[in-house]
């Protein structure tokens, strides 16, 4: 995903670059290099200027042109980058260029906007295609390596929204702390919902590792309860046995559905290696199937813990290594509680036939 990401960042730079030299039509003979107002300056001395078509640009100490006059808006930031506006086939779109005029972040962006806590600065660029918004640092380098579904800031916290959940970060002086994280996702019909806020396994992943882990959870849970080698083959690439399935060698059992995820969670765990492990716990409500002792079929409902566990400290690297369920067979009823349930159907059918 990260690879991904950076792609197409470079894409849109060489798109940008080909729109950026097919003429405008709202910027044809624009090309007046008279000086009508001197603006805001940076650390160098160098200023923004107007022209007198109402354009912007940059000149230096002397007086001496370094960036054309070609643009609808342009602002300096805290580097040798500019936040410029330009119009492109036809719409007001905002990107970055240095101080040569060069592209160095691409003109999708509706706008970008720049925000400052405890000398910790960053800017929000929301793209103009979905609405989509790119976090970058002082440097107009990614904070993070993907884009947000939405964004928000209010003071110091800031809250960015992707398709599986909700991020909350703290802006500081030592960058974006990892806050909290509220997922959501669905496990074979059944609905569930994270809501993580240890600091401690907070400060050793990342968003893309947090979501990638859940989602190769829910295929290992599809996987135990139906036994397609197929979906095994989306867990894992390497030893298949480590990840088993639910009561597979239980052979009273007759089917097994799963009705209901009543809890999920993360935490770290101690590895003999160099590399950081961690695991998913999740608990299964499921409704049993089997044949008694007299074979009649029956059904009963209980909780099982499965385990998945995993290994890495990046997106790249983060790998399935063990699934399995805690319980390596269900606890039948006992005869009594077989009794109680034949009587109570025998009842209620005697009852339905009443009626």
């Amino acid at each position: 995903m990260s690879v991904l990401f950076i792609v197409l960042i470079i894409l849109a730079v060489a798109v940008t670059k080909f729109y950026m030299n097919v003429p405008d039509e709202t910027d044809s003979g624009n090309s007046q290099t008279r000086i009508v107002k001197k603006l805001e300056i940076d650390s160098d001395g160098n200023r923004v200027f107007e022209n007198e078509t109402g354009l912007f640009g940059i000149v230096d100490l002397k007086d001496r042109i370094i960036v054309a006059p070609e643009w609808i808006e342009l602002d300096f930031t805290s580097g040798k980058t500019c936040i410029a506006s330009k119009r492109i086939g036809g719409k007001l779109l905002t990107g970055c260029i240095d101080y040569e005029g060069n592209i160095v972040i691409p003109f999708i962006y509706r706008n970008i906007v720049k925000y400052e806590y405890e000398g910790f600065v960053f800017y929000v660029a929301d793209a103009d295609s979905d609405g989509s918004c790119v976090i970058y640092n002082s440097e107009f380098s990614p904070v993070f390596n993907r884009s947000w579904k939405n964004c928000s800031v209010n003071k110091n916290e800031v809250t960015l929204e992707s398709e599986y959940g909700i991020y909350s970060y703290n802006a500081s002086a030592d960058g974006m702390i990892f806050k909290s994280a509220s997922l959501s996702g669905e496990i074979m019909g059944c609905e569930y919902s994270l809501d993580l806020f240890s600091r401690v396994i907070l400060s050793k992943i990342n968003t893309v590792m947090l979501e990638e882990m859940l989602k190769i959870t829910e295929r290992y849970i599809e996987y135990a309860y139906t036994g397609e080698e197929e979906i095994l083959s989306s867990v894992t690439s390497g030893n298949r046995t480590a990840f088993k399935k639910l009561f597979a060698d239980d052979h009273k059992v007759l089917s097994k559905k799963l009705s209901k995820i009543s809890e999920i969670y993360v935490y770290s765990k101690k590895s003999e290696d160099d590399i950081p492990h961690y695991a998913v716990t999740i608990t299964t409500e499921t409704e049993i199937s089997y044949s008694d002792k007299n074979g009649e079929l029956r059904t009963f409902s209980d909780e099982y813990k499965a385990d998945v566990e995993f290994s890495g400290n990046s997106a790249k690297n983060l790998t399935a290594v063990e699934g399995k369920f805690r319980q390596s067979e269900p606890i039948y009823p006992s005869e009594e509680e077989t009794q109680k349930e034949v009587s109570a159907e025998k009842h209620e059918k005697e009852k339905s036939a009443f009626v």
